[in-house]
């Protein structure tokens, strides 16, 4: 279920994964996206990158010192809605990964704050302009979520956040490795319905979260996109999506047996090395897994049986 700018948020189920009955499919299948802060370059360039791999979408980065340009740099937004006219290639959310830097715990009325609070304006309004329905604001190194103050003070800031995402009718989505029970307590204290948890197949089971668990307890509380990554542990190793000990079948398929249809699988892969063999073998991974979750339950975990004789597909021209 997409919520589209200027639709407003107008309940707590509506841009969500869309809740099915167990043991339905998801019709569309899910899209099949990238994220430009993992590409070789950002912005508007970012977009032929994507058309040219086959991706239908991609999650564009607000940038800020040490990142990519802004987005919202003078003539950027404009370049990027020409883009996606002359790619066909979506943006699907916009994300502010520079909050890690600054840290959404900075106490409320001190300069790191007034940052996160202008952070967060430029992020809304940039979605708005794209024509993008959700905003992903992250909590990880200065704004990784430890403690009660922890919590208590991310729930502060995005509570805020998402009633003004909320007046754009915007979804704010955050992605952070708590476990169930913290990650459900801060739904509660941000309590919007324009606010969604990202979900993540790789980040929390680094912290020692059990994702498919992680999903059975705030399934209807997830965005309606999610971040696709593998791992091995302790190697700094990127391994082909399903290769890795990130348990990314059982993981989707925790996602289908919740009834969940996300809108896009989004690969978080790191290509900034400009391998595009290997960016094209994991679309293609990211391809099956979505038309694994248009059948259902029993899709996602036999997606991958097999997948070595097709996985590196080549990616469109």
């Amino acid at each position: 279920m997409t919520l589209q700018a200027g639709q407003g948020a107008a309940g707590p189920a509506e841009g969500a994964g869309a809740l099915l009955p167990p043991g339905a499919g998801c019709a569309p299948a899910p899209l099949v996206g990238l994220v430009d802060w993992r590409l070789p370059c950002a912005g508007p360039a970012a977009l032929e990158v994507a058309r040219r791999a086959g991706a239908d979408g991609v999650q564009f980065d607000l940038g800020g010192p040490g990142r990519a340009a802004p987005l919202d740099g003078p003539g950027r937004l404009p370049a990027l809605r020409d883009g996606v006219e002359a790619t066909g290639v979506r943006v699907l959310a916009v994300s502010a990964n520079c909050l890690n830097d600054i840290g959404l715990l900075a106490p409320e009325g001190s300069a790191d704050a007034v940052r996160v609070r202008g952070v967060l304006e430029r992020l809304l309004d940039a979605a708005v302009e794209l024509g993008a329905g959700l905003v992903l604001v992250p909590s990880f190194r200065r704004s990784a979520i430890a403690g009660g103050y922890g919590l208590q003070r991310t729930a502060e800031v995005l509570r805020r956040a998402a009633a003004e995402a909320q007046a754009r009718g915007l979804l704010l989505a955050n992605e952070n490795v708590l476990p169930p029970d913290a990650a459900s307590a801060l739904v509660e204290k941000v309590a919007s319905p324009a606010f969604r948890l990202l979900l993540d197949t790789y980040n929390p089971h680094l912290a020692g979260v059990r994702v498919p668990s992680l999903i059975g307890a705030v399934a209807r509380h997830l965005a309606d996109q999610i971040h696709l990554k593998d791992g091995i542990a302790g190697t700094g190793r990127t391994p082909l999506l399903g290769d890795g000990d990130g348990e990314v079948d059982e993981t989707l398929a925790a996602v289908a047996r919740h009834g969940l249809c996300p809108r896009a699988l989004v690969l978080e892969n790191d290509y900034r090395d400009g391998d595009t063999t290997r960016m094209a073998a994991d679309l293609a991974r990211a391809r099956r897994y979505a038309r694994a979750l248009a059948t259902g339950p029993a899709g996602p975990g036999a997606a991958h049986r097999g997948i070595d004789d097709n996985s590196h597909e080549k990616a469109s021209t």
